[in-house]
């Protein structure tokens, strides 16, 4: 897995807008994509264009046959990425994944099967695993300086207009609240809580679409740590994270890029900032933590079991709401 004294080689499958700030991530590197790829040639060539990408495949699958491509960062719909996912492990890359990284814990696991079989790395670009404010905050609490973490409050809601062909609420492009934004509420509740939740108890409402467009969430694990989350794709919420602990809590809002975060005494009521990393630089955060991985062959900072608990919860919650995509394994 090694490969410490090589330049890597980036190629991007997808070419939306998350794309465009990847791009714009590898040039804070100091690189540019080696290569991209879209179900549009157009796209494809337009993107190349704008950040002087030199290698464009007309077809997607000539990407994966590219024996110069290393990673290959995929931001194409959720529906996508299993088949695509399946092809780059085949082919010997190393894939950083669009959140959600899979549509269920079926084809996550098939995943991390086929790359530790052929010594590969994947992650899932979530921000959450990656900020520099979350390494700051794990440290203040593994202090114990704010006592165990008790409870968290965590919400996500945007306002979505009720366009039942956008790929927020179509269910033949994997259409969701829990896919889409509720992915980040999670892995916030996942990141904080000293192990995986073992109960977990909602809600939910469709969408006019049968999406899940609207969930309200209680978990909790052996330790008795608690957590609610709220979550909707047609009603605005302030994206507001509650870190409850005995002595103290944090507040982190706007928490899937933070950068920043306020601790409250709990007897005095005293509040202070803490602020480390830069909201601007969450992608060149992730690029960097999974370049690190690939060549040091430590894939800790990638949380990638933390994904998968993540991915559990997700796949157990619409299995009970009797939601399935046509694409699922």
């Amino acid at each position: 897995m090694s490969e410490i004294n090589r330049e890597l080689n980036w190629a991007i499958l997808g070419t939306g807008a998350i794309a465009h700030e990847m791009a714009e991530g590898l040039k804070k590197m100091g690189k540019v994509p080696y290569a991209v790829a879209n179900r549009t040639y157009e796209k494809a060539v337009s993107f190349a264009e704008k950040y002087g990408v030199k290698t464009v495949y007309e077809n997607v699958d000539d990407l994966f046959a590219d024996e110069n491509v290393d990673i290959i960062y995929i931001s194409t719909p959720h529906n996508k990425h299993y088949p695509y996912m399946k092809k780059a492990l085949e082919s010997g890359k190393h894939i950083l994944v669009e959140k959600a990284i899979t549509l269920n814990s079926d084809e996550l696991d098939a995943m991390i099967k086929l790359a530790e079989s052929k010594n590969l790395v994947i992650a899932e670009a979530m921000t959450i695993w990656h900020m520099p404010i979350y390494k700051k905050i794990r440290g203040i609490l593994e202090s114990g300086e704010l006592g165990k973490v008790q409870i968290m409050t965590v919400n996500f809601g945007s306002y979505k207009p009720y366009d039942m062909s956008n790929r927020f609420f179509n269910m033949e492009l994997a259409g969701g609240v829990l896919l889409d934004i509720g992915v980040y509420a999670l892995s916030m509740v996942r990141n904080f809580m000293s192990e995986a939740p073992d109960r977990v108890l909602s809600q939910w409402r469709p969408s006019p679409a049968g999406s899940d467009e609207q969930a309200s969430i209680i978990l909790m694990n052996k330790q008795d740590q608690m957590a609610s989350v709220a979550l909707s794709l047609h009603s605005k919420q302030p994206k507001r994270a509650i870190i409850s602990c005995e002595k103290g809590y944090i507040e982190v809002m706007d928490y899937p890029r933070a950068d920043k975060a306020v601790i409250v005494d709990a007897e005095t009521g005293e509040k202070r900032e803490i602020t480390e990393g830069t909201t601007e630089d969450a992608l060149y955060y992730e690029l960097c933590d999974m370049e690190q991985a690939v060549k040091s062959g430590d894939t800790t900072s990638l949380q990638l079991s933390n994904s998968k608990d993540v991915m559990d919860i997700m796949t157990a919650l619409r299995k009970e709401w009797g939601l399935k995509y046509q694409e699922e394994i």
